[in-house]
């Protein structure tokens, strides 16, 4: 089975994960568990025998090592999540063979057009088979793509005899709302080091990431009727602005990129009595990081001395680090993936991370885990899309970072 085959099968599963489940809750949506029993089969049928979900939703299982050499013991993680940022219910997908580079019409109709002006990445893969949806819904190669691409070389390796050590293959939930590498087990993974196969283009390798932050900024207010307000209302809500208008108004995610941190408003909510505002903050530097989180926590403090004590209630807290710290003593993971790229004929590229993924907190936890590419492109919306030819070619990448030499 090749890797776009697999990948077909996975999206048809809704795993949409949940950032208002409470945080004893996981997976934060029971149907994770769904997918994650149909990979515990299909790990199984190729080889990982001891292939299991814990209590928690989490995957995990080994292909025993088929020679004598002594090697280190490798890990591959992906996440069986979706983001909720658009549908991941009922996913239609169509292959776009032998791409003429044009705009793709996704859904007549509907009239959804991916623009492949708009879309300037299209024009790499003019030749190529897209995979893509109907333009209602994401398609969940974020990262669905991920655990194809894994289980594809796992096969290969069983099915092929290739020469390998011990392989530790992990599946996490909740990766699209921060919580992905909190309940996993490091120490039963039993990996000396990993890689997340959860990038984009092609060719990637990702070893820095955000260091990030979130906060919940709660605007306390006094309502009363506005025939009477005068000098007595305190309205919640255009308090909330006032201190969104406080941030610097170029540091959000509209204005900056590379290695340029941000603020972000995701969410906004309330009345005259009560506005909560949801941000999250990241920033590659770390005293760059400090210091805007301190220019929250001087904003709240400003407005309380304005408005009164507990006007602005700032509930600040860190979600991960820049894993860079954590790999730069183990480069030879990044020269490896490099080697296996190069192999398979991919160009290989490393590139800075403008966002996080679990191998950023797994880095932190002792298990140095950069990312890799699986070869998607527009991630978290309906106008994602994937090459079946990339595919395959993660599939080759990973078995040459596996397999004895």
């Amino acid at each position: 089975m090749r890797a776009f085959e697999r990948f077909l099968k996975y999206v048809t599963f809704d795993t949409t994960s949940d950032d208002n489940a409470a945080e004893n809750i996981c997976p934060s949506t029971e149907k994770q568990k769904v997918l994650a029993l149909s990979l515990v089969e299909d790990m199984k049928a190729n080889g990982m025998g001891d292939a299991h979900m814990d209590s928690n939703g989490y995957v995990y299982g080994t292909l025993p090592a088929n020679c004598d050499a002594q090697v280190p013991v490798i890990g591959l993680i992906s996440h069986m999540d979706t983001s909720s940022s658009a549908s991941g219910e009922n996913i239609k997908t169509q292959i776009i063979k032998n791409y003429d580079g044009g705009d793709i019409l996704l859904n007549k109709e509907l009239d959804i057009v991916m623009s492949s002006a708009k879309f300037e990445s299209l024009a790499d893969y003019k030749g190529k088979d897209l995979i893509v949806t109907d333009g209602t819904t994401l398609l969940g190669a974020d990262d669905k793509a991920g655990v194809a691409e894994i289980l594809t070389a796992v096969q290969r390796l069983n099915d092929d005899g290739v020469k390998h050590g011990k392989i530790a293959v992990a599946f996490t939930p909740d990766e699209e709302i921060g919580r992905g590498a909190d309940r996993f087990d490091v120490k039963h993974f039993g990996a000396e080091y990993a890689y997340t196969v959860d990038g984009g283009k092609l060719g990637e390798i990702e070893y820095e990431n955000f260091n990030a932050a979130a906060a919940i900024v709660t605007v306390n207010g006094v309502n009363i009727h506005p025939g009477d307000a005068k000098n007595k209302m305190k309205n919640a809500v255009l308090m909330g602005i006032e201190f969104n208008e406080m941030l610097p108004a170029q540091e959000i995610p509209a204005c900056t990129e590379g290695y340029e941190g941000f603020h972000h408003l995701s969410h906004i909510e309330g009345d005259e009595e009560k506005t909560v505002l949801r941000y999250i903050i990241r920033d590659h530097d770390m005293n760059q990081f400090k210091a805007k989180k301190a220019r929250f926590e001087k904003d709240a403090a400003y407005l309380n001395e304005k408005y009164g004590k507990q006007t602005i209630e700032l509930n600040l807290f860190d979600s991960y680090y820049n894993m860079k710290e954590q790999i730069l003593p183990h480069m030879f993971i990044i020269e490896k993936a490099q080697k296996a790229m190069k192999e398979a004929g991919v160009e290989p590229e490393i590139v800075a991370i403008r966002g996080g993924t679990d191998g950023a907190r797994l880095s932190f936890m002792g298990l140095p885990c950069p990312n890799l590419s699986t070869g998607g492109h527009n991630f978290h919306g309906r106008f994602e899309y994937i090459p079946v030819q990339s595919m395959d070619s993660m599939v080759e990448v990973l078995i040459n970072i596996l397999k004895v030499q």
